[in-house]
C-alpha cells in the first residue's frame, strides 16, 4: 500500500491517538552486548520484561490490553554487579525476586561456534517468588527476520524451563481436548480462527503454571505456543520487533488473577439478569414469534429473563436497520418484553454488502479493512457468508461511526444490550490492512477494540445503566468490557458438549470469567443420529424439531443440566424451535426443573460475580485452583468447581446413568441430591439418571437458596441457608439493586454467613440486617434433622 506525505501523516496521527497509553519510565534499561532489556513493575509481583535489539523498541511501552496507568516500580529495590544475588542485575520486591543474567565475558569461541553462532546477544533471566524459590527461568529469545504481508519484520520469541512436575493452563479458548486439562506436551496455535476443526480458537495470551507464577505474552500477532515439549515452553509470534512480556507470581493462584486485574482490568459486575436464562435461537423470523415464546415462558411458569434477535431481522448485510415486514414495532415488542419482567439482547455485525447504503459511505471515508492497494475489502470472494467489507475498528472514527449507527437505527428501538457477532473477525484480517497497521500484525486485536468501544459509548449513552455485551472473541483485558463471551458456533453433538468443559476452564483460566456456550449446540440440527444406546427421553413427540434424532432430547437435556453451573446460561441453535417445551414432555419436565434450580441459586451466582469483580479470579473454576494440593486433580477437564461450594460432573456421553468423579482431597464432600457424606481423595462411581448429574458440596460450605422467581426484575428473598457441616465455612452474600453503576459507589449489602462447626451455630453479619433476624427460621444443615 502506497500512501503520499500527507496521507502518511495523517495515518501517522491517527495511530498516535489510538495507541496505548503512555507509560512510565523503565525501572532500569540494561545493555547485553548490544541486546537491550527494559524492566518495568507493576506493583510487588509483576514485573514487565522487554527485550530487543533495538533500544527504541524497549522503550516502547506495553502493548493493546495493558493498562499503562497501573505501573509502579516504588516496591522493587535494584542491585547490580557484585551486590546482586547472582550477578548481573536483581529486582527485590515483598512479591518477587528477578534476576537478569550478565552479559557472558569474552572469549574465543569454539569451531562449531564459528559457524552456528547466535545473531543475537544471550539474555536469560530468573524468577522467585515472595518464599526465595524459583519458578521460572527464561533460557532464550528469537527474533527471526522475514517478511510478512510486504513488510519487513521478525518472528519474536521466548524460551522457558520446562520442570517435569510442571503443567500449564490458560492460553484462551481452544477445543481440542476432550477431556484433558494441563496444556503439557502440546503445542497451541494462539490465534483467532473461526473455522479451528474442533471449534473456534480464541488466543488470549495469557499462560497459568503450578509453579505459582503466570506469563502474559504482549503480542497481538498469530502466537504459538510451545508447552513443556522436550524440555521448553515457548511462545513464538508471527510478527514484532521485539519480546514482551509480563510475569505476575503469588501464593495462590487468586493472587495471580488480581495481578492480571491490575494489568489489564477489572471484570463489572454485569447485571443480574445476565445470571438469569438467556433464550436465543438461530433465528426468531419475527416479532410475534419472539413474544410468543416469551409469553409462552410466563404462561409455564418457567423463569427468563432475556429474549434474544438473533441476526436476518435486517434487510440486508450492513443496512444497520430492522426489517419492517418482520419486526414492525419493535419498540412495542421491547415493551412488552419489559412489561413481562425480561429484557432484550439484539445482534448487530460489522459487516457491509457492497451494495448496501452504507458502504460507499464507509469506503470513502476509508472506515474498512483494505488490501495493499487500499481498496477496501469484500469478504464475498473467500466465503459466501463473509460477503462485505468490515468495519476497522482500530479506527477511532470508524468505531465511532458503528456505534452511533448501532444506537441510532437498533438499539434505540427498545433493544437493552447489543450481541457483538464475528469479533474474532470472521473476515480474516491476515494480508490485508487496519488503519495501524497490517492485518498480521494485529491478528487477535479486533474483539478488544471493536467490543470496548461499544461498551464505553454505552455507559456514555446510559451512564447508570450497566452494560452487557455478548461477543464472540476476546483478547488481553476483553474481562473489562463487560461482555459475556461463548465457545461460537459448536456443533449439537455429543463430542462438541464433551469438548465444552475443559474449553471452558482453560477460558476462566485465562482471565474471562464470564464464559458460556451454545445450549445445545449451534450448527443445524442433523435430522438423524449414529447413536447406539436407547435414548434415555422419550423423542416421539419432539419429531417436528428433532427429526429421527433420537438422542437429541437426551442431549439437550445434559447440556442444559451443564449449563445450569455455568456462568452464563443461554440456549441457541439452528433448529425449528429452541425453548425448554420443544423436545419433548419429558425433556421439558428435567430442563423445567433445572431452570427453576439456576434462579434458585442467583444470590450464589451473584455473590461470585462480586468475588471475581473484587478478585480477578474466575467462579468457574478447575480443580487445580482450589486443590493444588493433590496431584490428582492437575489434568482433570471433566469436573470443576461452580464457586467456593459445588464440584460439578458434567454427563457427556449418550445413554450414561452413572459416572466416575473425583472428589478432591483434603475435604470431605456431600451428594447434592442424596446429601451422603463422603470422604475426599478417591474415584467414586456416582448415580446419573437423566433427571440429573453428579453434583457434590464440599464440606463447611455456607450455600445460600433464593426463593423461586420468574426474572432477575423480580427482587429475590433468600428462601433457605444450607449448611454442610464437617468444619467452619463462611458465605460472602452480596447484593445490589442488579441494574445499575450504584455499586460502584458502595450502594450494596454484603453479608457474611459464618458457620461454626464446634457450636453448631450460623451467623449473619453485616449487611443485611433483615435477613440476620430471620436467619434461626431459614436455616438446614444437612445430615440433621
Amino acid at each position: 500500500m502506497r500512501l503520499t506525505p500527507r496521507k502518511t501523516l495523517a495515518a501517522l496521527a491517527l495511530a498516535q491517538a489510538f495507541a496505548p497509553a503512555s507509560f512510565a519510565a523503565p525501572l532500569v534499561t540494561l545493555d547485553r552486548n548490544g541486546a537491550w532489556v527494559a524492566i518495568e513493575a507493576y506493583g510487588p509481583n509483576i514485573v514487565h520484561v522487554t527485550i530487543a535489539a533495538d533500544k527504541a523498541e524497549v522503550l516502547k511501552g506495553p502493548g493493546y490490553g495493558i493498562l499503562p496507568k497501573n505501573a509502579d516500580n516504588s516496591a522493587f529495590r535494584h542491585s547490580s554487579g557484585a551486590s546482586a544475588s547472582a550477578g548481573g542485575d536483581t529486582f527485590t520486591s515483598s512479591g518477587m525476586t528477578l534476576n537478569v543474567n550478565p552479559a557472558p565475558a569474552p572469549r574465543v569461541p569454539s569451531q562449531g561456534e564459528k559457524y552456528f553462532a547466535p545473531s543475537l546477544a544471550s539474555v536469560g533471566l530468573q524468577v522467585k517468588n515472595a518464599r526465595g524459590e524459583q519458578v521460572l527461568s527464561m533460557s532464550g529469545w528469537e527474533m527471526a527476520p522475514h517478511t510478512v504481508n510486504g513488510e519487513k519484520t521478525y518472528q519474536v520469541g521466548a524460551s522457558f524451563a520446562a520442570p517435569r512436575d510442571e503443567h500449564y493452563y490458560g492460553m484462551g479458548q481452544n477445543q481440542e481436548s476432550l477431556s484433558g486439562l494441563d496444556l503439557r506436551g502440546r503445542v497451541l496455535d494462539c490465534k483467532h480462527w473461526y473455522d479451528a476443526p474442533a471449534g473456534e480458537t480464541v488466543c488470549v495470551p495469557f499462560m497459568v503454571s503450578s509453579k505459582g507464577y503466570g506469563i502474559v505474552w504482549d503480542n497481538p500477532s498469530s502466537t504459538r505456543f510451545i508447552a513443556g515439549v522436550n524440555g521448553k515452553t515457548a511462545f513464538q509470534s508471527q510478527v514484532g520487533e521485539r519480546v514482551s512480556f509480563f510475569v505476575i507470581t503469588g501464593n495462590t493462584p487468586d493472587e495471580l488473577y488480581t495481578g492480571y486485574a491490575r494489568l489489564t482490568g477489572k471484570t463489572p459486575i454485569p447485571p443480574k439478569s445476565a445470571f438469569g436464562l438467556i433464550q436465543s435461537k438461530a433465528r426468531y423470523d419475527s416479532q410475534q414469534e419472539v413474544l410468543r415464546v416469551a409469553r409462552t415462558y410466563r404462561q409455564k411458569q418457567y423463569p427468563l429473563d432475556i429474549m434474544v434477535v438473533d441476526w436476518f431481522y435486517w434487510t440486508r448485510m450492513g443496512q444497520m436497520d430492522i426489517n419492517p415486514a418482520e419486526f414492525p414495532d419493535p419498540d412495542g415488542m421491547n415493551k412488552q418484553l419489559h412489561d413481562m419482567g425480561m429484557q432484550s439482547i439484539i445482534s448487530i455485525w460489522p459487516r457491509y454488502e457492497t451494495s448496501g447504503r452504507y458502504f460507499n459511505e464507509l469506503d470513502a471515508k476509508g472506515y474498512l479493512l483494505k488490501d495493499k492497494d487500499g481498496k477496501s475489502v469484500d469478504g464475498l470472494p473467500f466465503r459466501a457468508d463473509r460477503t462485505g467489507g468490515l468495519i476497522d475498528a482500530t479506527n477511532p472514527k470508524a468505531r465511532q461511526w458503528f456505534w452511533e449507527k448501532s444506537r441510532d437505527n437498533i438499539l434505540s428501538h427498545g433493544f437493552d444490550y447489543p450481541w457483538l457477532d464475528e469479533t474474532e473477525p470472521d473476515l480474516v484480517p491476515d494480508g490485508f490492512f487496519y488503519s495501524i497497521g497490517s492485518g498480521d500484525r494485529y491478528h487477535n486485536l479486533f474483539p478488544l477494540l471493536h467490543v470496548e468501544g461499544v461498551a464505553e459509548n454505552m455507559r456514555a449513552w446510559k451512564p447508570n445503566k450497566r452494560v452487557l455485551i455478548l461477543s464472540r472473541a476476546a483478547y488481553l483485558g476483553s474481562q473489562r468490557t463487560g461482555a459475556l463471551f461463548w465457545s461460537s458456533d459448536i456443533h449439537p453433538t455429543w463430542e462438541a458438549l464433551a469438548r465444552q468443559i475443559p474449553t471452558g476452564l482453560n477460558m476462566t483460566a485465562s482471565g474471562i470469567a464470564l464464559w458460556g456456550n451454545d445450549i445445545g449446540g449451534w450448527q443445524w440440527l442433523p435430522q438423524t443420529t449414529t447413536a447406539t444406546k436407547a435414548p434415555l427421553l422419550d423423542p416421539s413427540d419432539a419429531r417436528e424439531v428433532v427429526g429421527q434424532n433420537h438422542d437429541y432430547p437426551e442431549l439437550m437435556t445434559r447440556w442444559f443440566q451443564y449449563g445450569t453451573f455455568t456462568p452464563t446460561l443461554r440456549i441457541h441453535g439452528d433448529r425449528k424451535q429452541a425453548d425448554i417445551w420443544s423436545f419433548g414432555k419429558g425433556a421439558e419436565a428435567v430442563m423445567a426443573r433445572w431452570d427453576r434450580l439456576r434462579y434458585q441459586l442467583i444470590p450464589y451466582i451473584y455473590s461470585q460475580a462480586k468475588f471475581t469483580h473484587d478478585s480477578g479470579a474466575p467462579f468457574m473454576r478447575p480443580l487445580w485452583m482450589d486443590f493444588a494440593h493433590d496431584p490428582n486433580v492437575a489434568d482433570i477437564g471433566t469436573e470443576y468447581m461452580f464457586g467456593p461450594a459445588f464440584l460439578v460432573a458434567p454427563v457427556t456421553e449418550q445413554g450414561q446413568v452413572e459416572k466416575d468423579v473425583y472428589l478432591p482431597a483434603g475435604s470431605d464432600w456431600y451428594d447434592f441430591w442424596t446429601k451422603e457424606k463422603l470422604t475426599g481423595g478417591r474415584w467414586v462411581k456416582v448415580a446419573a439418571p437423566i433427571d440429573r448429574i453428579p453434583v457434590f458440596v464440599k464440606a463447611g460450605s455456607v450455600v445460600p437458596i433464593g426463593a423461586d422467581v420468574q426474572s432477575t426484575a423480580t427482587r429475590q428473598s433468600i428462601a433457605e441457608v444450607q449448611v454442610y457441616p464437617g468444619k467452619d465455612g463462611e458465605f460472602k452474600l452480596y447484593d445490589d439493586d442488579g441494574v445499575s453503576y450504584d455499586y460502584e459507589k458502595g450502594k450494596s449489602t454484603l453479608t457474611t454467613l459464618r458457620w461454626n462447626e464446634g457450636s453448631g451455630k450460623l451467623t449473619a453479619s453485616g449487611g443485611d440486617a433483615g435477613l440476620a433476624k430471620s436467619l434461626p427460621g431459614l436455616v438446614k444443615v444437612i445430615g440433621k434433622p
